[in-house]
């Protein structure tokens, strides 16, 4: 049940005792006397304790045997935020905030303890007042999945809704998503849509809207404003650029990595500064040259997932690659070492492959710098093998090239691969 969700033996009859349930408001006295709200714990947890959310924006557990009493204040119903009326104002721009699934701009649904996507345009308003002031925002949720269950299936259903989206009257469109698998779906959109008309902005958030560091508002916030004031299009991906909560980076769709694990500025350009930073009510451009100019929007929807991204290393067993082979792969993509390096135990493996007419792509291991395979001898046998080094194209971004390639014109994929699309190369 939802309203006891993850709670069993002793921790349940607690609850159930003090008539209190996951979501309620309740008055805790302990050595002394606190405000929380009861949390759902992970269903393989002891029975011997509780877990509240107190005001801080921290989850607790609290043992039983410290528990002097617990007393009801509020039900869970009354906890859940309100809707609020949006005031249309004519004066602003529209635009359509997509929910993939990620935390942001979400709400705590204190019946379950999760976040859950804004479904509709008041709870949004709810979440983040502010953005009444910059845009009319309308949302809506295309899917909800945690980022790490997003496939390249579900990157064809946000392109073609976004690509419904080309002729609306949508100043712009944000996309938001979950930040571990955001760089592949805005390599994807930005290949896929390239020349789009209009600013396509993922946007994430590192923290939860439930905790009191979250980066969820402000990136949503900045991500707005730069749709209303940058003037751009194409597809950039809106995090925070530092630490504190100074400004927003939009960073390209093919030239951003998330780099750090957890810190509300994991993403960054490789090799560069962001292509624009949002300040203030500023908006910043420090990319000179932006894809973004193309005249005709002729957008190629298409991917064939049967590419694989191969991390060389010392003592890697080349019949790994041989599998690939055997299971139909149509493309490799190597991330090797220094300048873009393979051990010749990978050599015979490399030319059958070639005989295979697989493709063989070479990026780098190392997180910023060109692939430079004319250099060494090893490299430059590379290349007479087949392998076609891929400049400064970052790994991640060159397998959701491939797959885009096959899936749009597979005869052309080498042409393709080393054409630059969507800023993947840097000038």
């Amino acid at each position: 049940m939802s309203e006891y969700r993850g709670y069993n033996g002793r921790a349940l009859e607690f609850l159930k005792q003090n008539k209190v349930k996951v979501g309620d408001t309740v008055k805790i006295i302990t050595d002394f006397e606190q405000t929380a709200t009861i949390m759902p714990r992970y269903e393989h947890s002891d029975d011997s304790h509780i877990v509240v959310k107190f005001k801080s924006g921290y989850n607790v557990g609290l043992g039983l045997d410290k528990i002097k009493k617990i007393e009801c204040l509020s039900n869970a119903s009354s906890t859940l935020e309100s809707n609020n009326i949006i005031k249309h104002n004519p004066a602003l721009p529209k635009i359509l905030l997509l929910s993939t699934g990620g935390t942001i701009a979400s709400r705590i649904d204190y019946r379950t303890g999760s976040v859950t996507p804004a479904l509709t345009a008041q709870e949004l308003n709810a979440s983040v007042p502010e953005l009444a002031e910059i845009a009319n925002i309308d949302a809506e949720v295309l899917f909800s999945e945690y980022s790490e269950n997003i496939t390249p299936e579900h990157w064809i259903k946000i392109t073609q809704k976004l690509d419904s989206l080309a002729k609306s009257d949508y100043k712009g469109i944000l996309v938001a998503h979950g930040t571990d698998t955001m760089q592949y779906t805005a390599a994807f959109l930005s290949f896929a849509l390239a020349g789009f008309p209009k600013p396509i902005v993922l946007v994430g958030s590192q923290r939860s809207s439930d905790r009191p560091s979250s980066d969820a508002a402000l990136n949503l916030i900045g991500a707005t404003k730069f749709i209303v004031k940058s003037g751009a299009n194409g597809v950039f991906v809106a995090m925070h650029n530092s630490e504190n909560d100074d400004d927003i980076a939009c960073h390209l769709g093919t030239r951003v990595r998330k780099n750090h694990t957890s810190r509300r500025n994991a993403f960054e350009t490789v090799g560069a500064k962001p292509a624009f930073v949002v300040s203030g009510d500023s908006v910043i451009q420090n990319f000179a040259r932006p894809y973004y100019n193309q005249k005709d929007y002729t957008p190629k929807i298409g991917l064939d997932s049967k590419v694989a991204l191969v991390k060389y290393h010392p003592g890697y067993d080349s019949k790994l690659v041989e599998n690939l082979l055997d299971s139909g792969y149509k493309a490799i993509i190597f991330e090797g070492t220094g300048l873009g390096h393979v051990g010749r135990t990978m050599y015979d493996v490399i030319k059958k492959a070639k005989q295979r007419d697989v493709f063989l792509g070479m990026t780098s291991q190392c997180l910023d710098g060109q692939v430079n395979m004319a250099i060494y001898e090893s490299g430059r046998d590379l290349m007479h093998f087949g392998v076609v080094p891929l400049s400064d194209m970052i790994s991640e971004i060159a397998l959701v090239k491939a797959m885009w390639s096959l899936g749009t014109n597979a005869k052309n994929i080498k042409d393709i691969m080393l054409k630059n699309i969507a800023s993947e190369f840097r000038e």
